[in-house]
């Protein structure tokens, strides 16, 4: 079969197409898949640049996020047969491989039936970012309907899907974006008030709107100055998430003086410590996104999908940044 390999920790030059023997079922739990897209997210162009996270994993297939079809099952399978068309978020890690590939095997507990009003390019794009968006709003900060959240970056990966969360659950969204278009997109989206971080200083913007009190949530995917300021958008007693590492420079004071609640978001965890409750929890967050997108309530955004070989292209735009939605490969 066709594949990418990351044959070396370096730039997108080091993924390189090869074509490698198929994979071949070993539990009786197992299901093969056909893969027809795969997702491409920024921890795949951060593995590629900084290492895998298991030791001796060379050359490696990355992609956490796939889309396709089942051609085989093992003797103990039920829940899946030949035909059907799945999606997930499993392998890509440096472990089990990813889906930068034709074909990748997954125990059937790991896959869940494609919406079937997405096309496979619009259902691979989308596994990581759903799940990380609904574990930030709702696992961790415990989003409610009425109350007000900050989204960073709302145009983007984790930012377009966070948008359609929130407002399926009744909160009230302020989001931030670089431009004219992207501004446009997110008001479509639903967005109550969208501020342009070029042009204004979003935390006097969102204490503004807020008649100086703060959002209930702020959700953090930039990390860095972007993280600190935000502590000072939050209200009194209010959450603050981020997916990113804040670093050592953080200066709590703000934190402190208002009581905020600091919580962490990354969704790669039960994968990356074989947690099978979390990741039983995480596949019920796709069927519960599933049913949103069915109802028309949450809709993606392929911005771009490259053909396999051209992975490197892919990564190569990621890095640029300000994206809008997603990349795949097909």
């Amino acid at each position: 079969m066709k594949a990418i390999l990351m044959t070396a920790i370096g730039g997108p030059d080091v993924l390189q197409a090869a074509d490698i023997p198929e994979p071949a079922l070993t539990t009786p739990a197992q299901i093969k898949v056909q893969l027809k897209a795969a997702g491409v997210n920024p921890v795949d162009t951060k593995l590629r640049s900084r290492g895998v996270f298991y030791p001796d994993a060379l050359p490696a297939i990355l992609g956490c996020d796939g889309a396709g079809v089942v051609t085989e099952t093992g003797s103990g399978v039920t829940r899946f047969r030949p035909g059907d068309e799945v999606w997930f978020c499993h392998g890509g890690l440096g472990g089990a491989p990813g889906n930068y590939a034709e074909y990748t095997v997954l125990e059937q507990a790991e896959a869940e039936i494609k919406p079937p009003s997405l096309s496979f390019e619009q259902a691979a794009a989308l596994p990581l970012v759903l799940i990380t968006a609904w574990e930030a709003l709702f696992d961790r900060a415990r989003l409610q309907a009425g109350q007000s959240v900050l989204i960073h970056a709302g145009a983007g990966g984790v930012g377009h899907v966070a948008i359609q969360l929130a407002k399926s659950a009744g909160a009230i969204v302020a989001t931030t974006v670089s431009n004219d278009e992207k501004a446009e997109y997110v008001t479509g989206l639903g967005a109550d008030r969208v501020i342009r971080y070029r042009d204004a200083d979003f935390v006097e913007d969102v204490l503004q709107w807020t008649g100086g009190d703060g959002v209930d949530v702020v959700l953090d995917s930039l990390g860095g100055e972007t993280f600190q300021r935000s502590l000072g958008a939050a209200k009194v007693y209010g959450h603050v998430n981020t997916l990113l590492d804040p670093g050592t420079g953080v200066e709590w004071k703000e934190a402190r003086n208002r009581n905020l609640s600091i919580s962490f978001t990354l969704m790669l965890t039960p994968m990356l410590k074989n947690m099978t409750v979390a990741r039983k929890h995480q596949n019920e967050i796709l069927n519960r996104c599933s049913a949103l997108i069915d109802a028309g309530q949450l809709v993606p955004l392929v911005s771009q999908a490259f053909a396999l070989e051209d992975a490197s292209k892919a990564h190569e735009m990621i890095e640029q940044g300000h994206m809008s939605g997603k990349i795949v490969l097909k």
